[in-house]
This record gives C-alpha cells, sequence and structure tokens, in this order.
C-alpha cells in the first residue's frame, strides 16, 4: 500500500518520537517507524534505565510537543552542577566547584526524567494527534529522493510518499547511509554502565559529575523513591573493568559504586536494573541531504558527559521545526535542508570536539596529567566571566 504524509520519521527513541510529537502538534501530517515497541514501564524486561537531563532549551521542544504539562510532576530540578576531582591512589575530593543556575538564569539548569517515563508522555501525546501515525515493529528498508519529495520502502512492504524524511535511526542509521553520508567515528575503550540508586544524604537538586582515571561517575537528581533520596548514575570506565563490576551481585556492586562515589552521598543502594553502552563520538559530514535531515545519533554521539547528547538532539528537533513553520510550502526543499545543515552543523561540531576533550581528560592516569585536570578546573571556575560563559554554553544559550 501507497501512503503519503508531510514528514516519515525514521526511528522511534526519544528524539524521534519527539519529533513526531513536535511536528503533529505544529499541524503536520506525521508517519513514525520503528523496529522495536518503546518500553514505557521502568520495571519491565527491555526498559531504557538511562535518564535524562533535559536543559533548558530542551524544555521548549517539550512545550512545542504538548507534553511538558504531563512531565512537570515527575521532574527533579538541577539548580546546582558539581564538578569534583578525586585523582590520585586515594580516592579522596581534590577538587570541587559548584556551578549554579542562579548565576545566568532564574530557572534550573534542567529537569531529570527516566528515559522510560519520556517515551510514556510521548506515546500519551500521539493518542491526542489524529495526524501522527506511529508504527512500531516497522522499519524503513529504502531511500529514493527527488528535488520534489521522496519515497520510502518500509519492513511491512508498504511505502511512503513523503516531502521530508527526518532520520532519527541511531548511530547505524539506514536512512543516512541510504543518503551515502559518512560519519566521522572514534571508540575510547570505555563502556557505560547505567542505574538508579538510593542513598541517605540528600542531593538538594546537585548534579554531580566525578573525575577520575577511567572516566567520570555522574549522579543526576530523581525524586525520591519511597521516601529516599534517589540519583540516575551514570559511571564511564575501561570497557573490561565496566564488563566485570556488570558481573557482580546488586551487594558488591552497590559497594564498589559507594566507594567509587567517593561516599558523597553515604553508601548507594541500587534499585535498579543495570545497563552498559558503549562509549564512542561519531559525527556525520553532513546533517542533510536530498529531502532528508539527519537529527540525533544518526547526526551525531558523544560520551554522557555534561547532559549533552539528547539536549543536541532536541535542538536538532527545534531548529528543524522552526524552519518548518518558516516557510511551510517548502517543508522539505533544498534551501530549507541547506539552512539547517548551516545552522546545527557548527555548533555539533563544537560540542562533539569539546566533550571529546572532556572525556580525554577524564580518562588520564599519569600523576602529572592528572594534576593539569585538577589545575584545570580551578582555573576554569575562578574567572567569573569565563565561568558564566561555560554554563551559558553548555544550555546552548546564545552570548550578547
Amino acid at each position: 500500500m501507497n501512503m503519503k504524509c508531510d514528514i516519515l520519521i525514521s526511528g522511534g527513541g526519544i528524539a524521534g518520537l519527539a519529533a513526531a510529537a513536535a511536528f503533529g502538534n505544529a499541524g503536520f501530517d506525521v508517519i513514525c517507524v520503528d523496529p522495536a515497541a518503546p518500553v514505557t514501564d521502568g520495571a519491565a524486561q527491555g526498559a531504557d534505565m538511562r535518564s535524562t537531563a533535559m536543559l533548558q532549551p530542551a524544555r521548549r521542544v517539550l512545550e512545542s510537543a504538548g507534553i511538558w504539562n504531563h512531565l512537570q510532576d515527575h521532574a527533579a530540578p538541577l539548580q546546582i552542577m558539581r564538578v569534583v576531582d578525586a585523582g590520585g591512589p586515594d580516592m579522596v575530593p581534590r577538587t570541587t566547584r559548584e556551578f549554579d543556575a542562579a548565576d545566568i538564569s532564574e530557572q534550573p539548569f534542567g529537569w531529570n526524567f527516566p528515559n522510560w517515563l519520556l517515551r510514556r508522555a510521548l506515546l500519551d501525546r500521539f493518542s491526542e494527534l489524529p495526524n501522527v501515525d506511529f508504527r512500531p515493529g516497522v522499519s524503513t528498508t529504502s531511500l529514493f529522493t527527488r528535488t520534489t519529495g521522496a519515497k520510502v520502502g518500509l519492513s511491512d512492504g508498504n511505502r511512503v510518499e513523503a516531502r521530508l524524511v527526518v532520520a532519527a535511526d541511531g548511530r547505524d542509521s539506514p536512512m543516512r547511509n541510504a543518503a551515502g553520508i559518512p560519519v566521522t567515528r572514534h571508540s575510547y575503550g570505555q563502556k557505560a554502565i547505567v542505574f538508579s540508586a538510593t542513598h541517605p544524604i540528600p542531593h538538594e537538586n546537585v548534579s554531580t559529575e566525578i573525575h577520575r582515571t577511567g572516566g567520570p561517575f555522574t549522579l543526576v537528581p530523581l525524586p525520591d523513591r519511597d521516601g529516599t533520596p534517589c540519583s540516575a548514575v551514570v559511571w564511564m570506565d575501561d570497557g573490561a573493568a565496566s564488563l566485570k563490576r556488570m558481573s557482580l551481585d546488586a551487594d558488591a556492586f552497590s559497594s564498589a559504586a559507594s566507594q567509587r562515589s567517593c561516599h558523597l552521598f553515604g553508601p548507594l543502594t541500587i534499585v535498579s536494573p543495570r545497563a552498559v553502552w558503549p562509549v564512542i563520538s561519531q559525527h556525520a559530514a553532513r546533517m542533510s541531504a536530498e529531502r532528508l535531515a539527519l537529527i540525533a545519533e544518526a547526526a551525531h554521539v558523544v560520551p554522557p558527559i555534561g547532559a549533552q547528547g539528547l539536549n543536541m538532539s532536541l535542538k536538532d528537533v527545534e531548529t528543524l521545526l522552526d524552519l518548518a513553520r518558516a516557510d511551510s510550502e517548502n517543508l522539505g526543499s533544498q534551501a530549507m535542508l541547506d539552512a539547517y545543515h548551516k545552522t546545527r552543523h557548527a555548533d555539533v561540531l563544537l560540542r562533539v570536539r569539546g566533550i571529546d576533550m572532556l572525556n580525554r581528560a577524564s580518562q588520564a592516569k599519569a600523576p602529572l596529567a592528572r594534576d593539569v585536570r585538577a589545575a584545570g578546573l580551578n582555573t576554569l571556575y575562578a574567572a567569573a566571566p569565563v565561568r558564566k560563559m561555560l554554563m551559558q554554553m553548555g544550555l546552548g544559550m546564545r552570548r550578547g
């Protein structure tokens, strides 16, 4: 069967679902497909146990998608970003610096949500948008474009004619590959373990990133769990060490995590399944091709540092949506897609390279390199204008 729509979105991760809701809320006819059905229960098999810190600009996208009101009661605000250097054999914090959102804004830096909850809210929103057709269990298989539109083959045998195709289909994006867009990729030899943990000392809306050889250990506030303070944790380290920790039982793993956290919040108790992810850096040579826009991991992948990954993805969605609204008659035109590439690509490269530098610094093993890392943190914090600029850049805010 042949179908028609304004926008075909390949990929139903959080970025793809958010794009579908945002474009649907703006009045466009949208079809979104994904090979797997989203898991929307944190206790279910296959649930995405990662969390996402939605920074201030990302909130605008969630508001455009019409789901912020569904989410705000589940939010844990991030008022302070704490960076700790704990290099050295004794695993004791040597340098601690805090960046307070009040220095640049009346709002928190962002709000943290479990990924499975974001998926549930987005799917609930689709029930209110008759112009959004979400098809789980279906993947894109082919792409044919011309200046007037695109034709996309689906795994269920259907074909879709669309004015614009949005590739939100991951780091191995079939649509990006079909368009022949190359990528530059780097592997760090690290893996990230993600889980949730309770702790006796309240986080007080402080997101804490503890740097030590191997990679950072990050605790991001979540709402209390059964009356006990709770945080989402991302533990980056050498791949072999991470896999070894995945084999530990819950008590042994909690003990190891508590030690790695420098006991800043007291003993950690793991309260969720653990998942492990490879840590890579990747970016596409272009953000667009004929009738095709790349967003999210189809366009860029970064290590989980500084809450940049999904926030970059939602900035892609916001930029594309603004361009579509500005000239809906020419949705998917070459002029629109060239403008999208020009607007996003330079910022993506800046952030990919910046996070790459931070991750390489966090992997430093030599004592001198560790000392340089700690001194660099002190230097950046000591200069108030630099500190403010870094906070604004981290949020994706324009500087006047």
